[in-house]
């Protein structure tokens, strides 16, 4: 997360909850939802008809205090914590049209502690489109009846509409009197939307109808074109760029024309007709050309040109289309409003999909292809020549056997895009080590060597046999080193430190019960057998890294201290106004901050305007082109801190905490102490995939205001520190020593002890 968006983020995060409850839409549509508005409508549930509500229990129907009618509806969490909350919701489908949506509803609340609202959600194929549920008007405390509305702009791109109530921490709340009105008027009125032809071709629904058990290198050459040519097509022609045709479902239609040519040219034969098919290319009017200013990424479109490689007729197919490609005009893909992330349209997951099925796999491995080829601004750093992927994942994804053999490859082949955002985050079971159960203990990767640095739950940590600074050098006979090797092409990560961190904190999971370890001690080696236990009583790995205890404190008169996993803005100038005296400030972003703070705190760090990040977005005229757009900037603002910033990363710092670490590095007399970060930066976009996956890409290219890359490399670091296996042992925070040292140079190794842990606190357990 980039910019200031931190209430958006809470907001989706609810959101995506509400789906996990949602009642039978087919029943109810907007001619007939006025009768289940008002909760009068019964049937033999316990809640009324087209509603449903969850968690079970604390959802009821309510006679005794109603707002109108007989019933209403009682969200109860008198007797429940406060971290969790309560819906009720129901749904219709969106086959209508209007510029605005509106939810009206009478609420009246006991007791709340966190807030009551009235919540709205428009889905798309992709997901979430518009989302309000009124957290920011904060209903809470007591109040009588009282009617509220929340309002959306009604999204050309959504296709379900889901709403109801909700109570967030503890209390009730009642809800009774819906309405839902489009542009002012019962939905029941609202114009009738005409269905495109995408929404009306339903060819393939039932799966694509293409069985595979072998592939041919020919083949294999003729679908890699095919690949190429049908992710150029989805982002270039008019009739695709327009919504015109169902992409997905027109691949299907020529894979078995592709896959039964007899040499190259015969397919490139059949891929010009099928563009033929399309219809003619208009002449453009107010044609295309790619604006040099700005560009950070040129489009990879030379080879449409390659007459060699695509024969004659069909590379002039492509070139025109190339010439007059429209305007601004994209089905499949958008940019954010404010921040300019692609976000992917109309790109449905296929979740009720039958495997295998070697159609919808080889489009899965398209999709991903084409939207990093055209989408991704870090493609440039990949690392891999993209082409050659493609080719290489045809056989492997298309010819899987069943869903988890699939999403193995489709992890795999996530794995060759570098990006520690882009892991298959739908399927993370089936990365190894895979088990339910784990050790409770911390692991990282220090010196080249799996040490325990503390424990995840201290009773069952100091249980197992396991001390801090144990070397694990064999799990169950298998060499560690081994392990990291076999593992390592399924890791998604950036560079090789967040590998090497994700797959330190998966590496004791497995199967539940004893597990064989080697391990070094103190230059000994011992055999240790330990418990997997579930994760309930495990605990769960840490990527904290920073002091335990309080937010801000002062570790002498000199040395201020500040972690950001728990900061609060709000606090951020009280903080500032105690360190004012301090000679040094240490902001430790050893984890992940708890809010935004970039602006908050580093504007109290800087005299003048200061730039610090500059950002790449994509050109929709132009896929596969990047521009910068735009330069963040710090403005001063009181109070102001003068002295020295030490500001403390590593491993687990990563995108929000990679990005405020630039912010802060740009102060004057700042230094960044620590070792690499985890090289993805910038707001996310998310992907569908067939059967149900989802993965997502770092979605805005993010460099310093010099034009360096952060993408991979990381945060530049000034002083490098890190922990040593001796000092895990001796309890000490080394990178924090690093950091004192910079601010009051020749203390003793006793007094560097005494500032860099509080009241024996563990710094590398990461509690």
């Amino acid at each position: 997360m980039l910019r200031n968006l931190a209430a958006a983020v809470v907001v989706c995060t609810v959101s995506q909850m509400h789906a996990q409850s949602q009642p039978d839409a087919v029943l109810y549509d907007r001619h007939n939802v006025a009768e289940i508005l008002g909760f009068e409508l019964r049937d033999s549930g316990k809640l009324p008809a087209g509603w449903s509500g969850s968690p079970p229990g604390t959802v009821v129907l309510e006679s005794d205090v109603v707002q109108s009618g007989s019933w209403a509806i009682r969200l109860d969490r008198s007797a429940l914590p406060t971290g969790t909350f309560s819906t009720v919701t129901s749904s219709i489908p969106i086959d209508f049209t209007g510029e605005r949506i509106e939810l009206r509803g009478f609420l009246r609340t006991s007791g709340v502690s966190g807030f009551a609202g009235l919540w709205m959600r428009e889905d798309g194929d992709a997901g979430s489109v518009q989302f309000d549920n009124m957290q920011r008007q904060q209903l809470h405390g007591t109040h009588d009846w009282q009617q509220f509305s929340i309002i959306l702009p009604l999204n050309p791109d959504a296709n379900h509409l889901f709403f109801g109530a909700l109570l967030s921490g503890s209390g009730i709340a009642w809800v009774d009197g819906l309405q839902l009105l489009v542009d002012g008027e019962p939905v029941a009125k609202a114009p009738q939307r005409t269905p495109d032809k995408v929404e009306t071709d339903h060819a393939f629904d039932q799966g694509s109808g293409i069985r595979l058990s072998t592939l041919t290198p020919l083949q294999i050459e003729n679908l890699a074109v095919l690949g190429r040519v049908w992710g150029f097509l989805k982002y270039h022609d008019p009739v695709i760029t327009a919504g015109k045709r169902r992409w997905d479902y027109d691949l299907f239609r020529v894979i078995p024309s592709v896959l039964a040519a007899s040499s190259r040219t015969a397919s490139n034969e059949v891929l010009a007709k099928w563009i033929d098919s399309l219809g003619p290319i208009d002449l453009c009017t107010d044609c295309v050309s790619l604006d040099p200013a700005g560009l950070k990424l040129k489009p990879d479109i030379a080879w449409i040109n390659n007459a060699e490689y695509l024969g004659v007729t069909l590379s002039r197919r492509l070139q025109s289309i190339y010439r007059n490609r429209v305007r601004n005009q994209q089905y499949y893909v958008s940019l954010a409003p404010n921040v300019e992330n692609p976000v992917f349209h109309h790109e449905s997951g296929y979740a009720p999909l039958g495997f295998p099925d070697a159609g919808y796999q080889l489009l899965a491995l398209y999709r991903l292809w084409s939207i990093v080829e055209y989408w991704a601004p870090d493609r440039d750093v990949v690392g891999e020549n993209w082409q050659d992927v493609l080719s290489e994942f045809i056989p492997r994804v298309m010819l899987a056997k069943d869903k988890d053999s699939y999403s193995r490859e489709m992890m795999a082949l996530i794995a060759e895009i570098h990006d520690t955002h882009a892991n298959l985050w739908s399927s993370l079971n089936l990365r190894p080590p895979v088990g339910a159960c784990r050790l409770p203990v911390n692991v990282r990767f220090i010196e080249r060597s799996a040490v325990v640095t503390g424990y995840t739950s201290d009773g069952p940590g100091k249980a197992s046999g396991l001390e801090r600074g144990d070397q694990i050098t064999t799990i169950d006979g298998i060499r560690v080193d081994t392990l990291v090797a076999n593992w390592a092409p399924l890791y998604a990560d950036s560079n090789e430190t967040a590998r090497m961190r994700d797959m330190a904190a998966n590496l004791t999971n497995g199967n539940c019960g004893p597990v064989h370890l080697e391990v070094r001690r103190n230059g000994a080696t011992d055999l240790v057998t330990a418990t997997r236990l579930d994760v309930s009583a495990a605990g769960s790995p840490s990527r904290i890294h920073d002091l335990a205890g309080p937010t801000f404190r002062m570790l002498s008169k000199d040395i201020a201290y500040l972690k950001l996993s728990s900061v609060k803005v709000e606090d951020v100038p009280r903080y500032i106004e105690q360190a004012r005296s301090a000679r040094g400030l240490i902001v430790d972003i050893r984890n992940y901050p708890s809010e935004f703070v970039v602006f908050a705190l580093g504007s109290l760090l800087v005299r003048q305007p200061t730039p610090f990040a500059e950002f790449s977005t994509g050109d929709l005229s132009n896929p596969g082109a990047f521009r910068i757009n735009h330069v963040e900037t710090l403005t001063p603002a009181e109070p102001h801190y003068d002295g020295k910033v030490v500001i403390l990363e590593d491993e687990v710092s990563m995108s929000q905490a990679e990005y405020t670490a630039m912010a802060l590095q740009a102060a004057p007399h700042s230094v960044v102490i620590g070792s690499t970060t985890a090289g993805a930066d910038g707001n996310v976009s998310a992907i569908p995939l067939p059967g149900g996956l989802h993965t997502m890409i770092s979605g805005l290219g993010v460099f310093y205001p010099n034009g360096a890359p952060t993408q991979r490399v990381g945060i530049h670091v000034d002083i490098e520190a890190r922990p040593t296996i001796a000092g895990i042992r001796a309890g000490r925070d080394e990178v924090l020593e690093a950091a004192i040292h910079q601010i009051v140079p020749g203390l003793s190794p006793s007094a560097l002890d005494k500032l860099a842990r509080t009241d024996g606190a563990d710094s590398q357990s990461g509690r």
